[in-house]
């Protein structure tokens, strides 16, 4: 296995299914001072500045335990936890659930997880390998009903599926709302490549990656806040654009309008320097400076005219 040093970015999202909000974010860094790159300053932990830090050190189920939090504090509400298998231990699924919301994940395939089915703890390996499993174009290999924790159990489904990238592998996931059908589950659960494809937009085109070369823990954490301020930007104008074009799209859109603006000012700002270097040297008056803006407009191409004059073509 293969390490950097750097950070890893652990994010927080709402969705209702068709737009995806970034709620809360943390970079997580190494508990070791020795891998710890850039420099290290010493924050009173009453700051902002040393709880964050504090938080960053810290596990990565913990830090999700307070995104989560803070986000619930904030009045946000959902009705599901999605999250993948880096995550779903028997404690953190417990504990979420007794915030009064339900969680879907996918299962690590670990023989140390145990769940209580039958009357035994068995893994989920061994709950697969004891049951029939359903054949045909069924959604779902197997479906089961297990109580998952230690010391206050909580009732729970795991649903077994096909690996679509290998036949002959299979996937488990686990839902703690025991009334929801074995179908929607997995639908729910497919919500969560949402993020997968959030992240991507982020370092392809909003320049998460390369656009900030500082070693700044602060300045990285305003460097991702900009850039996923960026795609809530984007994600509310494509849900509110009564059009079908996608984000990529929306997104060469925008930066097209950008462009011209830029043209546009630098423009006006070139023919404000030539007027007044010529009004200052040759001694021109006004109605010369005028006659010789008008004849030098005159020549130029519709498309350079209409930049000096937007207002004009607006109207």
């Amino acid at each position: 296995m293969h390490f950097k040093k750097g950070f890893r970015v652990l994010t927080l999202s709402w969705s209702d299914g068709n737009t995806l909000i970034p709620v809360n974010s943390c970079l997580l860094a190494s508990a070791k001072d020795t891998n710890i790159i850039g420099p290290v300053k010493t924050f009173d932990n009453r700051t902002l500045a040393g709880k964050r830090r504090k938080l960053a050190q810290t596990k990565a189920p913990e830090v999700m335990m307070t995104l989560l939090d803070t986000a619930i504090s904030a009045g946000l509400k959902a009705d599901y936890i999605l999250f993948d298998s880096w995550f779903s231990n028997p404690a953190q699924v417990t504990d979420i659930h007794s915030r009064g919301m339900d969680v879907i994940a996918m299962i690590k395939k670990s023989s140390r997880i145990k769940y209580l089915y039958c009357g035994e703890q068995l893994n989920i390996k061994e709950i697969y390998s004891r049951n029939k499993k359903r054949r045909g174009r069924s959604k779902y290999l197997l479906s089961v009903d297990v109580m998952v924790g230690k010391e206050n159990p909580i009732p729970a489904k795991i649903v077994c599926v096909r690996n679509k990238a290998n036949r002959r592998d299979w996937l488990a996931f686990i839902c703690t709302d025991t009334t929801l059908s074995e179908e929607e589950i997995i639908r729910i659960y497919g919500k969560r490549w949402q993020i997968e494809v959030f992240f991507k937009t982020c370092k392809s085109m909003l320049n998460l990656i390369g656009e900030c070369h500082s070693l700044s823990y602060d300045a990285l954490t305003a460097h991702v806040a900009i850039v996923f301020t960026r795609y809530m930007l984007l994600a509310m104008e494509q849900r509110q654009n009564e059009d079908q074009r996608t984000l990529g799209e929306l997104f060469f859109f925008l930066v097209d309008e950008m462009a011209d603006i830029t043209f546009n000012r630098s423009l006006g700002i070139l023919m404000d320097s030539l007027m007044a270097s010529l009004q200052e040297n040759l001694k021109l008056s006004d109605e010369q400076l005028t006659a010789f803006t008008t004849d030098f407009e005159a020549r130029l191409p519709e498309y350079l005219r209409n930049a000096l004059h937007p207002k004009a073509v607006a109207a």
